[in-house]
């Protein structure tokens, strides 16, 4: 079988086939590109990127309200084409298997072509990933059932079709089927039988249970209070504006949790540790380098920043000056300048640190930067950008403020997960297979009753699928976005991806293999970036960018 084919769906559980359209220039568009949801009298869908158009259409919150329509069953072949995405291959350019330990015998994933999921009887774990991909298949099984009471039961027709799998994963898998099947019902408006089986799930799920037990916990509380809303027992304004932005900066702040989440897990030290090998290679060969972070929270990466440059063999670097950018909590960005000012002095490092704090991004310009043109300049920002994808305006005043400095190099970090589809349906899945991945990498990176665990997925991961789920609008900031539209976005301000050298490559490799459970840490390309996930599902992606 070619490597970019797969295999359509029949009735064992092979994977389904997305549809491929041609694009008029004799290439198909890959399956991966969007799916259909439809309705009595109309389709509406995630479109793909080349059917956009214009480029502010990628960024804007087009959601259209909700119609009113009688439900019917759906022929099979239609749920296979609404859902299909559930269980479709969730990277495509890894090329090899990716292997990792699961107390048990080694499982090895082929995530370029993957079959129906294989488990021995003797029952290892399986991941994550697979789970959620085993109830999307049962979920389009269930579809079949016209009786609320057979999707209920643990016994219906279909509880013998993955018999290999241990009990407690038969559970999780029946969670995930459910969830799904009460998201689909309140995209039906339907919503009391969407109750009865989040009903369900809040009996089997739990705060503190394994990863799928979380997930499902979260995310039914996400579409509980989705229900509410669409039924006006909870206001559509939500909590307000003010707890808007106080989620978004919550995601992105410093604190005792954040620091301990990044000595804990390679998935995000990994990302640090390429993405200032990167920074270095674009500012390599000069004496005095000037860094603007957009995101300096801990200022972690300014310490590996440092000792790189310190330790280049040619050019010993003679000054480095960062320049942290931001919108609120100037006294803790002076703290961290301290923690930098005292470690630049324990190496020997000639350093100055400066603060800009622009409550507005419009009101940010180049004559806060301080700007010397003997500086070699560089700029950096870690999951910095995605924040202001709801305010264009704002992203678009700094890109151009960073085009009319032409800095050597821009370092730019970001969720791998489209969390930003203007239909519900599509962030729900893509979010089910994100959080899976967060929810299953700290249950290998934290004890179950770590207080630091509890705190990042309630506060964190918690608050981010409630707002993935339940809101819409202005209220929905959690709006991360692929690659793919941030080439689009970027190429509008002249800017040109770089490819990352193998050392940064191999800086991001060597973190993982610190850690006991670093295998479960993998690496892909697409393009010139690089692809960090977990056992195989994309978690973020680092890029270089030039301008031309």
């Amino acid at each position: 079988m070619e490597k970019n084919k797969r295999p359509p769906f029949d009735s064992r559980g092979k994977l389904p086939l997305l549809y491929e359209d041609d694009d008029g220039s004799g290439n198909k568009s890959k399956a991966t590109d969007g799916f259909t949801f439809a309705t009595d009298n109309h389709q509406v869908g995630h479109a793909p990127l080349k059917d956009f158009h214009s480029f502010d259409a990628l960024f804007l919150d087009s959601t259209p309200p909700l119609r009113s329509y009688k439900h019917k069953m759906k022929e099979l072949a239609d749920i296979e084409s609404q859902y299909s995405e559930l269980i479709k291959p969730h990277t495509q350019s890894h090329k090899g298997p990716v292997q990792y330990e699961a107390s048990g015998p080694k499982i090895s994933t082929d995530v370029v072509n993957r079959g129906p999921v294989q488990h021995e009887a003797s029952g290892p774990k399986i991941s994550i990933d697979s789970v959620i991909r085993l109830g999307g298949e049962r979920f389009i099984q269930s579809c079949s059932s016209t009786s609320m009471n057979d999707i209920l039961t643990a016994s219906h027709p279909y509880s013998s079709s993955f018999s290999g799998l241990s009990d407690q994963e038969v559970k999780d898998v029946q969670l995930i089927e459910n969830l799904l099947l009460s998201a689909e019902k309140v995209t039906h408006q339907q919503f009391e039988q969407s109750i009865k089986l989040l009903d369900w799930c809040d009996v089997l799920s739990s705060s503190s249970g394994n990863p799928i037990q979380r997930l499902v916990h979260y995310f039914s509380e996400a579409l509980r209070e989705k229900v509410d809303k669409e039924t006006g027992r909870a206001s559509s304004c939500g909590s307000g504006k003010k707890d808007v932005e106080n989620l978004a900066r919550r995601v992105v702040s410093s604190n005792a949790t954040a620091t301990m989440l990044y000595e804990k897990s390679p998935l995000f030290q990994a990302g640090y540790f390429s993405g200032v090998q990167a920074l270095v290679d674009g500012v390599s060969g000069s004496k005095k380098v000037h860094v603007i972070d957009l995101s300096i929270r801990q200022g972690t990466q300014c310490t590996i920043l440092m000792q790189a440059l310190v330790c280049q063999p040619n050019c010993p670097i003679e000054h480095l000056k960062i320049t942290a950018v931001g919108s609120h909590s100037k006294q803790k960005i002076e703290q961290t300048g301290d923690w930098l000012k005292s470690f630049a002095e324990s190496i020997n490092l000639s350093f100055s640190f400066n603060v800009v704090i622009v409550e507005d991004m419009l009101d940010f310009n180049k004559d806060l930067l301080e700007l010397d043109p003997d500086e070699a300049l560089g700029v950096y920002t870690s999951f910095g950008l995605w924040g202001m994808i709801g305010q264009q305006d704002r992203l678009d005043s700094l890109m151009n403020v960073i085009r009319s400095i032409n800095p050597c190099v821009m370092v730019v970090c970001e969720i791998a997960a489209n969390l930003n589809s203007p239909y519900f349906v599509n962030r729900f899945i893509e979010g089910l297979f994100y959080y899976g991945a967060l929810f299953d990498s700290l249950e290998e990176c934290l004890g179950r009753e770590d207080e630091n665990r509890t705190i990042t997925e309630s506060m964190y991961f918690g608050k981010g699928i409630n707002n993935v789920v339940a809101s819409e609008g202005k209220e929905r900031v959690i709006r991360h976005v692929h690659i793919n539209v941030w080439r689009k976005f970027f190429a509008q301000f002249g800017m040109k991806e770089a490819e990352l050298s193998m050392s940064s490559l191999f800086q991001a490799n060597l973190v993982a293999e610190k850690f006991s459970y670093g295998s479960c840490c993998t690496f892909d390309r697409d393009g010139d970036s690089l692809v960090i996930g977990w056992k195989g599902t994309p978690v973020e992606y680092v890029t270089a960018w030039k301008f031309s």
